[in-house]
């Protein structure tokens, strides 16, 4: 049997399954808008504890990883991310949910050889290249402020 371009084209369409954007949109805004509305409301709770604005941030930052960290490690996350999409994908609680989860799929093969190998799969380039993009912000920094003045 021979099948025509058009004919193998529209066989094609059939067989792929509609995306239901408006579904994903709706949820990827709820949950992402969730995500950053606690965001908020734990960085006010730092602030009101009478923290300055960077030690809160840090605070904020560091709760938010270890809640994303937790929910991943019993399987809430992923319910979260199956409903909320590229909403969980919001930078810091996305992050931890990458870093953890290959760590959970491994830890049978033991806390080092499975958990901290994997761990490091997904956060070692990334703290790599921020390591080095720091180092050269900072010497391009340092280069600008070496310059006579009046030249920027």
């Amino acid at each position: 049997m021979t099948v025509s371009p058009d004919e193998y084209k529209k066989m094609g369409e059939k067989a792929i399954p509609k995306t239901k954007s408006a579904r994903n949109l709706s949820g990827a805004f709820l949950i992402g808008g969730a995500i950053c509305a606690i965001g908020q409301a734990v960085l006010n709770f730092y602030l009101s504890l009478g923290l300055s604005t960077p030690e809160a941030s840090a605070a904020c930052s560091i709760t938010l990883i270890g809640f994303s960290a937790v929910l991943t490690g019993i399987g809430i996350y992923d319910k979260i991310a199956k409903f909320g999409g590229g909403g969980t994908l919001v930078p810091i609680t996305g992050f931890a949910n990458a870093v953890v989860s290959p760590a959970m799929e491994f830890k049978s093969e033991g806390f080092v050889l499975g958990l901290g190998v994997k761990i490091f799969s997904i956060a070692g380039p990334v703290i790599v290249y921020g390591v080095l993009a720091s180092a050269a912000y900072g010497f391009v920094l340092w280069v600008i402020q070496k310059l006579p003045e009046g030249l920027f």
